[in-house]
């Protein structure tokens, strides 16, 4: 890959812990206050035609001649400048040449006194940002689906803008969509729009550019309280209701907590199943996958997830992807937090020994680079190094510090963190600087039984590290070890009151990878190849790959054909793949399905399939 950060340019005259080397702008030149969006979607072509017209702030260099803006398979068809008090009036701009995770710079001229730039562009059929959705595709089969997905630096494939997330800006839209169809988007919405192919919206609180975010499709809306409520294709829209129904008491669980909610509504959407992640965290209304929708709220911890990046992420956010457990690590010890006030200590604690056990089985795979919290993402895409550590490992980091010096300590020291960095862009050393003077410096003895620096910068944990415990997990340990060893029938095991995240700790207690008979067993005794949980299925199938347990290789295609969720689909892919038997099939089932699932996880799937291929040719 070429070197990311030369692509960008080869000198940055500004603060360098602040040089985001996944972007050719230069906010400390001009900085974009607020962009007003003009969208048609064309489902026909699956492009969107659009004009942004951007409103510039001169910051360091008052009279920069020019604009630099980020951009991937844009046609730039016109660009225009306006100065103060006049007309727009045609620019000269470049585009240039294109690198193949950055994208194209758009360079553009201006005048010392322009005050807007107006361009003109329509997106790529194969816009990274977008997946438009045949109607066979959608659970509503009669009308199209189109949505939007920006994080990390996706937000250039369909918008002309400076897409770091240091740049916080305002943004209003109108967005023209076929008769019947009504869009959506990190703003506020009305459910009650006339569906007559035009929807305006407006967010007047300043975000980073991720978190622009657009859906348009067939949909429903049902309140679930006073600002919550859920917006799904009409299929999904009543169970969706049930299963998100403690969305207005997460809201005030966490106002209790850590301040006011600040974005107006808490609303969720629920994409079709190739939603790439399991949720993503757009202001006023949350994007979910419908792998969620379990019948018995299990999954909620996500919704909980979501919520709590209204204040980490959302309100104060990373100001590079170096900073990302900034936005991570802060959010699942929220997240926690929340599932803790709402649904008691045990089922937290449970949650906590999955998270860390996922954590650690992922450490061992990884590298001491990519073990550190704050990480070095030199000549990387940022979307390929995305890992527990920043959300574990950073919530780990909180918990440590919240056991130092006492839960009321911290979470005053955490509003005062939320309100002091309030709608900006952080780094880590901001907020490490902030520690130090708003916590450390008042409690030094309690401040030197947490080493930071190992923390912070240090792969792997600290011996100090606070690990989870849960009673309830070591006695299923003991009954999975127990049955392993012919102590214990299954018909013996206590499995009637286990919740959704006991039995994904019991399976993954089990080493039978190479015992299919005892698969079989456990199948027998409890239908595992047709469980609708989607996390328990997905951990049944990986078991069934590494023991070659055909039975369930129908359920196991069918998962990969309706499922597109990163993180479920990537490691069954990755496990197929260890064998040249199993990797033929994943390449026979991807060919069949790809379609189904979003761009980046298509670029992540063909990646694994693609590895060793090029040895011999």
């Amino acid at each position: 890959m070429a070197n990311i950060e030369h692509a960008v340019r080869a000198t940055f005259h500004s603060d360098q812990a602040r040089f985001d080397q996944f972007s050719y702008s230069e906010p400390d030149k001009v900085r974009i206050g607020h962009i007003d969006l003009d969208l048609r979607t064309d489902f026909e072509r699956r492009i969107l035609e659009g004009i942004a017209t951007l409103d510039i702030e001169r910051k360091r260099e008052r009279h920069a001649a020019q604009l630099v803006l980020d951009t991937r398979d844009l046609a730039i068809q016109r660009v225009e400048t306006q100065c103060t008090g006049h007309s727009f009036e045609s620019a000269d701009y470049e585009l240039g040449p294109p690198h193949e995770v950055l994208g194209a710079p758009l360079r553009i001229e201006m005048p010392p006194t322009v005050a807007r730039v107006r361009i003109q562009y329509r997106t790529s059929e194969n816009a990274s940002a977008l997946q438009w959705l045949d109607p066979a595709q959608t659970a509503g089969k009669t009308r199209p689906f189109l949505f939007t997905q920006s994080q990390s630096i996706h937000a250039r494939s369909w918008i002309p803008l400076q897409d770091t997330p240091g740049v916080r800006l305002t943004y209003s839209a109108r967005v023209r969509t076929p008769d019947g169809l009504l869009a959506v988007m990190s703003a506020e919405n009305n459910p009650n729009a006339a569906r007559d192919g035009l929807q305006a919206f407006q967010m007047n609180r300043p975000i980073p550019p991720y978190l622009i975010a657009l859906a348009v499709g067939e949909l429903e809306f049902a309140p679930t309280g006073a600002r919550t409520g859920v917006f799904a294709e009409r299929p999904v829209i009543s169970s969706a209701a049930y299963e998100f129904a403690d969305g207005e008491k997460m809201v005030e669980a966490v106002e209790q907590l850590y301040g006011p909610y600040l974005w107006g509504r808490f609303d969720i959407l629920v994409l079709p199943p190739s939603f790439p992640y399991g949720g993503m965290e757009n202001p006023s209304l949350i994007f979910v996958t419908p792998t969620l929708i379990a019948g018995d709220r299990s999954s909620v911890s996500l919704i909980a997830h979501e919520l709590s990046h209204a204040w980490s992420g959302n309100l104060v956010t990373n100001a590079t992807w170096s900073d990302f457990w900034l936005n991570e690590g802060f959010t699942t010890y929220i997240e926690r937090r929340i599932q803790e006030r709402l649904y008691g200590k045990r089922r937290a604690q449970i949650e906590d020994v999955l998270a860390q056990q996922k954590l650690d089985d992922e450490m061992r795979r990884l590298t001491p680079r990519e073990q550190v919290l704050h990480i070095n993402l030199k000549g990387r895409d940022p979307d390929s190094v995305v890992t527990q550590v920043p959300y574990v490992k950073g919530a780990m980091f909180l918990k440590s510090l919240e056991q130092a010096f006492g839960r009321e300590v911290f979470d005053s020291f955490l509003r005062k963190y939320f309100e002091h960095f309030a709608f900006r862009s952080v780094t880590t050393e901001d907020a490490m600087r902030f520690l130090r003077e708003n916590l450390l410096k008042d409690y030094p003895d309690r401040a030197a039984k947490v080493p930071i620096e190992e923390w912070i910068s240090e792969p792997g944990l600290p011996e100090s590290a606070p690990r989870a415990v849960s009673h309830e997990l070591d006695s299923i340990l003991k009954q999975a070890e127990e049955w392993q060893k012919g102590a214990l029938k299954l018909s013996q095991l206590n499995t009637k009151k286990w919740s959704a995240q006991e039995w994904l700790y019991f399976l993954r207690s089990l080493s039978i990878e190479s015992d299919c008979a005892r698969m079989t067993e456990l199948d027998e005794a409890f239908s595992l190849t047709q469980v609708t949980n989607s996390e328990i299925l997905q951990q049944w199938l990986l078991m069934a790959i590494r023991c070659n347990y055909t039975a369930a290789f129908p359920r196991l295609e069918e998962f990969l054909a309706t499922v597109g969720r990163l993180i479920f689909i990537k490691p069954l892919y990755e496990s197929l793949s260890k064998t040249p038997q199993g990797k033929k099939l994943a390449k026979a089932i991807y060919d069949r399905v790809r379609c189904n699932y979003h761009p980046i996880s298509q670029a992540a799937i063909f990646k694994i399939l693609e590895s060793g291929d090029k040895k011999s040719g």
